[in-house]
């Protein structure tokens, strides 16, 4: 190879007279395809109202309550030891001791002495075991609704199928019950297929023929402004928190992210350059309906992270959330991170409610209760405490009387 010796004035001046062999209108994805990225950095703006939602908040422990909760439900005699579960802390998400864990919900569990060794044994308060019960029932009444969800989470990604790790470790978000996952055979449908991965990993597949459309076309279809076209355009729905502003120049920016195509997480996007705008926009739209998918429109970015593989995301996905304010807002309450749509709870009827958001609620209020139990025991066992110590001194003082010797 031989550099032009030519000076860059000549070959600018040369280049100049050359006209191109095709106009610049025709160039494909000369719109859809621009990147105009500008550098969208906004300091966190505390929002107090999704700071306070209670179920967020009370997510974390309510996990492990209900994942001790199916032991002891799962159990033929409704009850367990404590060395049953003693080992199992940090598998349930708990990092104090278990007994301890679970004497701070008396309201859930009940304590007892166990036949042999007086070891203590637990068991569901007569509350918790009917709330499991309904429970139950939800699952039964809302399979079909819990499957699609399911089937949806897994056609969001690259080749419709996705590790049961994986899976599982979204199902608490996804809110499905244990059965489904360990034996799908029997109980998903016939679309649902065990396949054997290239890393050799046990994945779970779907196969159909069944279009999806997301949240976003179908609330945009009931108002009259999309038509499901090709590369249609169709705006986000925005919600600024109370006292966020944006500078002009990210402002003019969201404008024309606004108009650009909207690209299904359900369609095939291998066409897109992962550098230009419509690709981001395609980003945005699928975290809007993996979040829409899940109990409490919400989740701990960091749990996200493990999608970036099988769902094609771009290494930098955990950006989306802060460039994009007015649709996520990131809660950095019980030292987490914690990715919430806002949409879910500004718009309460442009997304459905999960079916098992109902039941979450009320072991919430169990968990309320057992607060209460609580502090009422230790404020009785101080006033036991006060009055103990006040008979010993009358004892004490009682025994410390002698005669007087006589002289």
């Amino acid at each position: 190879m031989f550099l032009n010796k030519l000076p860059a004035s000549k070959i600018l001046q040369k280049s100049r007279q050359k006209p191109l062999c095709f106009p610049l209108a025709n160039l494909p994805y000369t719109f859809t395809q621009k990147s105009g990225y500008v550098d969208v950095y906004m300091k966190w703006k505390k929002d107090s109202y999704y700071d306070s939602i209670e179920h967020i908040l009370n997510s974390i422990h309510l996990k492990s309550i209900i994942s001790f909760k199916n032991c002891i439900a799962q159990d033929p005699n409704g009850c367990i030891p404590i060395s049953a579960v003693s080992k199992r802390g940090l598998e349930m998400g708990v990092s104090i001791r278990v007994s301890r864990f679970l004497r701070l919900y008396p309201s859930i569990f009940e304590e007892f002495t166990g036949p042999q060794y007086n070891h203590p044994w637990f068991r569901l308060t007569p509350k918790a075991a009917e709330i499991d019960e309904e429970e139950k029932r939800v699952y039964q009444n809302c399979r079909e609704d819990l499957i699609c969800r399911l089937k949806k989470f897994i056609l969001m990604s690259k080749n419709n199928v996705l590790p049961l790790k994986i899976i599982q470790g979204m199902q608490w978000y996804l809110g499905i019950p244990d059965e489904f996952l360990h034996n799908p055979k029997v109980n998903l449908d016939g679309s649902f297929k065990l396949v054997t991965m290239e890393d050799k990993l046990e994945g779970l597949a779907v196969e159909c023929d069944e279009k999806f459309m997301s949240v976003m076309q179908k609330n945009a279809i009931k108002k009259g402004v999309y038509s499901c076209g090709t590369m249609e355009a169709l705006e986000f729905p925005l919600f600024p928190s109370k006292g966020l502003r944006l500078r002009r120049k990210i402002e003019d920016w969201l404008m024309e992210f606004q108009k650009l195509p909207y690209v299904s997480p359900y369609e095939d996007f291998s066409h897109l350059d992962p550098n230009s705008d419509i690709s981001e926009k395609r980003l945005v739209g699928f975290l809007h309906e993996l979040l829409s998918l899940f109990v409490e429109h919400s989740a701990e970015r960091r749990k996200l992270l493990c999608l970036k593989k099988h769902m094609g995301l771009p290494q930098k996905v955990h950006k989306a959330f802060e460039r994009h304010p007015h649709m996520f807002y990131l809660s950095l309450r019980n030292k987490t991170c914690t990715a919430i749509l806002k949409q879910a709870y500004c718009d309460k009827t442009s997304i459905e409610r999960h079916p098992i958001l109902r039941i979450r609620r009320k072991y919430i209020n169990l968990m309320k209760e057992s607060e209460v139990i609580l502090k009422n025991r230790r404020f009785g066992n101080g006033l036991a405490h006060r009055e103990g110590l006040v008979d010993l001194d009358l004892d004490a003082a009682d025994g410390d009387e002698r005669e007087i010797p006589e002289c």
